[in-house]
């Protein structure tokens, strides 16, 4: 069986601190990308309404996280010559298929977050064990 650790036919491995992919799993893990593909699974996006599709986001993260995920082929940003000019988000074939694992990752964590909520309140309520 094949494992999260195995990627076949690959020539990287993120294992491996010297590994270039690491800033693409640092991108793809970060929680801003995941809200914001998320957000554009569901449909293409001005960046007002994407902004307000993110609930918390600031404007400065978001253009961030937009040049990142555009700069990496997630995202496509049309600009259409209006007045002003009109700019939209829309994800690209790959973007879709990691916004689908990020998607059920979401999913996961809503899912559970009572059982986790309630792991961590065993965890903080516990006697403190003493230290060696």
């Amino acid at each position: 069986m094949e494992t999260s650790c195995d990627v076949p036919e690959s020539p990287w491995d993120v294992y491996l601190r010297s590994c270039p992919c690491r800033d693409v799993l640092d991108l793809v893990a970060n929680k801003w990308t995941a809200l914001v593909l998320g957000a554009l699974t569901r449909k293409t996006h001005r960046f007002g309404e994407l902004r307000r599709a993110v609930d918390g986001i600031s404007q400065k993260m978001l253009t961030q996280n937009l040049r990142n995920l555009e700069r990496d082929g997630l995202v496509t940003r049309t600009v259409y010559p209006t007045t002003p000019p009109a700019v939209e988000y829309a994800l690209t074939e790959m973007g879709a298929e990691i916004a689908a694992y990020l998607n059920a990752i979401s999913g996961w964590t809503q899912t559970n977050f009572d059982r986790i909520r309630a792991a961590r309140e065993v965890y903080d309520n516990r006697e403190m064990l003493p230290v060696n």
